[in-house]
């Protein structure tokens, strides 16, 4: 849908709160209960239908006749409407201009700040005709069974940002990151050309160069562009220097599809150089070969950022498995000392896992929503599986044993430490899996719901309001 900005200055105060409490509704409810959406926005029922009725003929909610109740569901324009107002608290956006670009899953608009300094803004909008496979190609949903198109832009937006932050803050020729909120991106505004529209340069060879290191060097990194071609390619006007945008589809370089993914990118890139400007060459990087002779960048930035195909508490698992199979190895004579404070250690990670169960906060909601693992949960299951590695190991072996033995033993080691590895990777993965459940099922369950925007204390019992589900 075109964005439509008129109404965004005279909407009320009122007006965004019953819109928020549509946005809070939508995430239970496919159609929000009228009754629903005036406990949580908190004002007279009276005034909450008029209200609607306001957002409904500026196409910020739909109105949705329902056999069982009477609801509305958010719009793209009235998501997109509280997203903008999050940007212009914050002071990022001031105005709005027109739209520079549209793509198969977003828009894109020039914006400006108080001061008159150009901006991008560009607006996540998944479930298009022509790019409806987004729920099997791209890996948004985790472990969901099912989401909204609105909800998988956020996510998105969220996915992009994290990857245009970290690549720009390691030096990629990126666009600067400026702000973001919801489904909507706010980034440095570029004076340049998309590749794709630009029919010669003055050194093909040279740009052919450049665009095939900065594939080797994101490799390096550990991420795959999985979209590297003349359309997400911009050629800076002063300069030509080249720049790289589009990055919600990167993928880690551990992907089980990595080698496909890159091999595609460079294969664009050459069909191109090809087609436009009459270019090939010989030379091109291999997947293979990029990422054995690795490169300056020792740095994993798919880790960094959970890229697909890799997270953080996998990496954090192995890592720690693998120090202690060092430590254990580099004992000659097993000690009762070391075993002692061993145990005391299992004994503080188990309290630690007990302690991060208790204490939580319902107002977490978006956070749990957002997919995002809280880092004290992360930790204490780290250390559990820590505590069960080292405990598996067992004591370890007196330097007294003969050559041939201490071979074969190792040899039996390094095959068991492979199948533990898997073995501590799968158990991580579960419980994860099964952490998010719980937590889902704890704050989306219909007493959760009902307890959305109630009163809290004594002046509850003396609230005369209507409730839902009396």
């Amino acid at each position: 849908m075109k964005l439509d900005v008129t109404d965004l200055r005279y909407l009320t105060s009122e007006e965004f709160r019953v819109l928020t409490a549509v946005e809070m509704g939508s995430k239970n409810h496919e159609v929000v209960p009228s009754t629903l959406i005036a406990q949580i926005s908190g004002l007279r029922n009276g005034g909450v239908n008029k209200i609607l009725g306001v957002l409904a003929k500026r196409n910020l909610v739909a109105k949705v006749q329902n056999s069982k109740y009477e609801g509305y569901r958010l719009t793209y324009g009235g998501y997109d409407y509280l997203a903008m107002r999050a940007l212009s608290k914050r002071d990022s956006m001031y105005s709005v201009g027109n739209q520079i670009g549209v793509g198969k899953e977003s828009d894109i608009y020039v914006v400006a700040d108080a001061e008159g300094h150009e901006m991008v803004l560009k607006l996540h909008r998944l479930g298009r005709v022509s790019f409806r496979a987004v729920k099997e190609k791209r890996d948004y949903l985790g472990k969901r069974k099912s989401a909204s198109w609105m909800y998988l832009s956020r996510l998105a937006a969220q996915k992009e940002w994290a990857f245009l932050k970290v690549l720009h803050e390691h030096q990629f020729p990126v666009p600067r990151p400026v702000d973001q909120a919801r489904h909507c991106i706010l980034m440095e505004f570029i004076d340049a050309y998309p590749l794709h529209q630009i029919d010669q340069v003055p050194s093909p060879g040279k740009l052919y160069s450049q665009l095939m290191d900065l594939i080797v060097r994101l490799a390096h990194a550990g991420l795959i562009h999985g979209d590297f071609n003349e359309f997400n390619i911009l050629i800076r006007r002063s300069d030509g220097e080249p720049v790289v945008i589009d990055f919600p589809q990167m993928v880690s370089t551990s992907h089980e599809n990595a080698e496909w993914y890159f091999n595609r990118d460079v294969e664009c890139i050459r069909t191109f150089f090809r087609r436009r400007f009459k270019y090939e060459s010989a030379i091109y990087p291999r997947f293979k070969g990029t990422i054995g002779e690795g490169g300056k960048d020792d740095f994993r930035l798919d880790v960094v950022v959970e890229a697909s195909g890799f997270g953080r508490r996998e990496m954090k698992v192995l890592e720690q498995y693998a120090e202690s199979v060092e430590e254990s190895q580099s004992e000659s004579e097993p000690d009762g000392d070391s075993d002692e404070e061993e145990e005391e250690g299992d004994e503080e990670g188990g309290d630690e896992v007990k302690d991060t169960s208790e204490g939580e906060d319902p107002e977490q909601v978006e956070d749990e929503l957002s997919g995002d693992p809280e880092d004290s949960k992360a930790a204490a299951a780290d250390s559990a599986l820590e505590s069960e590695s080292s405990e598996a190991e067992g004591p370890p072996r007196s330097a007294s044993a003969s050559p041939s033995r201490q071979v074969a033993d190792k040899d039996q080691e390094n095959s068991f430490s492979a199948k533990k590895r898997k073995e501590i990777r799968d158990k991580a993965a579960i419980d994860a899996y099964k952490e998010r459940a719980r937590q889902k099922q704890k704050y989306h369950s219909r007493r959760g719901a009902e307890r959305i925007g109630r009163a809290k204390g004594s002046k509850s019992k003396q609230d005369n309001r209507v409730k839902l589900w009396d």
